[in-house]
C-alpha cells in the first residue's frame, strides 16, 4: 500500500498582501492610502516579473530631504527578489547586472536626482536604460571586448526598478512610473524606527512567502488581462496592468482597492505634472487669451501672456528675457493645423494695417489633442480682459479697459486677410 503526501495548503494571497502592507506601515509614512496599496502591489509584482509584458517603475519623490524616500526604498529592498541598490551606476554596469546569472534583479536607485539633476549632464544612456527596460524584450547593442578586439552584443534592460530622489524626473521616466510624492512627517505621524539587524530578517521572511505565493499564481497572472478603471488607457494602463493583475490574483478586497488606488494616483500624477512649455502655451492661449475669440493679433497675445503672474512668459529665457513674437512663432510651429501644416502667424486686418496674428481655427486641432479639458465656466460669465472677436467686431464688455487694446493694435475692427 502506497502512501501519498497531503497536498500543501493553499496560500491566502489577500492575507499575505495585507501583511506586506502592514510591514510598510510600520516604517513608512506614505502620503495617501493609495500609496500603501500601490507599493504593496509593486513589491509582489517584482516576484512575477517574468509573467508580464511590462513593469511599472516606482518613484518616491519629494521637494525636500528627510521625507522618508530612502526608508521606503529600504523596506522595498527587503521584500523584493534579488534586490540591488545603487546610488550611481553606468549604463554598461546596469546592462550587465540585468544579464547576470541568477535571475532578473530588482533595481533600487536611491538619490536618483544625482543622476538626472541639473548638474548631472543628462545621463542619456541611463535614461535610455530606464526608458526601454519597462517592456519585455527591450535590448540595447553594446560593444564588448578588450582594446581593438571589440564585438557587439545585445543586452536586455527589462527589470523592475524603484527610484527615490529629490525634485522630479524626466517626463519619459515619469510616464512609466507609479509616483509617490513623499513629504516630511507631521508632528502627529509616527513610524517605528527601522533596525536592519532585526527587521531585515522579518522583511526577508515576507519576501520568501511572496515568492512562494507567486509560484502558485504565475500561470494565472501570465494569462490575465485585468479590467481597467473607466478612463484609464494608453501609457497609464500599461503602467498599472501588472499591479491590477496581482490584485486580481490575490482576491479579497485587493481588486477593489487596487483600482481605487489606480485612479487616485493617476489623477495625482496628472495634476502634479508640469506640462511641456508648448502644451502650457497652447493651454494659456485657449483658456486665457482667445477665450472664444476667433483670431488675435500677436501683439495682443503677447500683452496678455506677459501679464500672467503665474506663467513663465515674462521671464522665459535663462537671462530673464520675455517671450517675443519670434519665440511665440517658434513654439507654435511645432504643432500643426487641421490640414497638417505647421501653425504660423497670418495677417489680420486692423483698420488700415495688417499685423500678424493667429486664428483659433488653426489652433483648434492642437488644443483638442494636447490640452487638458477646458475649465468649466458659467454661460453668462464675461471676460473683460479678452475681447471676443467675431465676424470682425469685438464683443468685450469694455474694450477700452482690455489689456489687448494698445496704441499699435486696435482689436475692435478685425478683418481676415486672404
Amino acid at each position: 500500500m502506497t502512501s501519498t503526501n497531503p497536498p500543501e495548503p493553499s496560500i491566502d494571497g489577500a492575507a499575505l498582501l495585507d501583511e506586506v502592507e502592514a510591514f510598510h506601515r510600520r516604517f513608512n509614512i506614505f502620503p495617501t492610502e493609495a500609496a500603501y496599496v500601490a507599493v504593496t502591489l509593486w513589491d509582489a509584482h517584482a516576484h512575477l516579473i517574468d509573467a508580464f509584458d511590462g513593469t511599472a517603475r516606482l518613484a518616491f519623490l519629494s521637494p525636500e530631504p528627510g521625507s522618508g524616500k530612502s526608508r521606503a526604498l529600504e523596506i522595498v529592498e527587503t521584500l523584493t527578489p534579488r534586490a540591488a541598490t545603487t546610488v550611481n551606476a553606468s549604463a554598461n554596469a546596469l546592462f550587465r547586472l540585468v544579464e547576470a546569472d541568477g535571475g532578473t534583479p530588482t533595481l533600487l536607485f536611491d538619490e536618483i536626482d544625482t543622476v538626472f539633476g541639473p548638474k548631472a549632464g543628462g545621463n542619456e544612456e541611463v535614461r535610455g536604460f530606464l526608458n526601454s527596460g519597462y517592456r519585455r524584450g527591450a535590448k540595447s547593442l553594446r560593444c564588448v571586448g578588450d582594446g581593438s578586439n571589440q564585438n557587439t552584443e545585445w543586452f536586455s534592460s527589462f527589470c523592475a526598478v524603484a527610484m527615490a530622489g529629490l525634485g522630479s524626473l524626466p517626463d519619459t521616466i515619469l510616464t512609466r512610473s507609479v509616483i509617490i510624492r513623499m513629504r516630511k512627517k507631521a508632528p502627529n505621524e509616527k513610524a517605528e524606527p527601522y533596525r536592519r539587524r532585526v527587521h531585515e530578517k522579518q522583511g526577508h521572511a515576507l519576501r520568501d512567502r511572496l515568492a512562494d505565493w507567486a509560484e502558485t499564481v504565475r500561470d494565472e497572472v501570465a494569462q490575465a488581462w485585468p479590467e481597467m478603471p473607466e478612463g484609464v488607457s494608453d501609457r497609464p494602463a500599461d503602467v498599472w496592468e501588472p499591479l491590477l493583475a496581482v490584485a486580481d490574483a490575490a482576491g479579497g478586497l485587493w481588486p477593489e482597492r487596487a483600482r481605487a488606488a489606480c485612479v487616485t494616483l493617476i489623477k495625482s500624477a496628472q495634476e502634479g505634472d508640469e506640462a511641456s512649455l508648448g502644451v502650457r502655451l497652447l493651454t494659456d492661449l485657449r483658456d486665457r487669451v482667445f477665450c472664444g475669440a476667433d483670431r488675435m493679433p500677436t501683439a495682443a497675445i503677447l500683452e496678455v501672456l506677459l501679464g500672467l503672474d503665474d506663467a513663465p512668459w515674462a521671464d522665459l529665457t535663462d537671462d530673464g528675457k520675455p517671450l517675443t513674437a519670434r519665440g511665440l512663432s517658434k513654439l507654435l510651429s511645432q504643432y500643426v493645423r487641421p490640414d497638417n501644416s505647421p501653425i504660423r502667424p497670418r495677417g489680420i486686418r486692423v483698420g488700415s494695417g495688417t499685423p500678424k496674428g493667429y486664428y483659433a481655427e488653426d489652433l483648434s486641432d492642437a488644443w483638442a489633442r494636447y490640452c487638458p479639458p477646458p475649465p468649466e465656466k458659467s454661460a453668462t460669465s464675461a471676460t473683460s480682459a479678452t475681447p471676443q472677436v467675431n465676424e470682425g467686431e469685438s464683443v468685450a464688455e469694455d474694450p477700452s479697459e482690455s489689456r489687448h487694446m494698445s496704441a499699435e493694435t486696435d482689436t475692435r475692427q478685425l478683418r481676415v486677410v486672404g
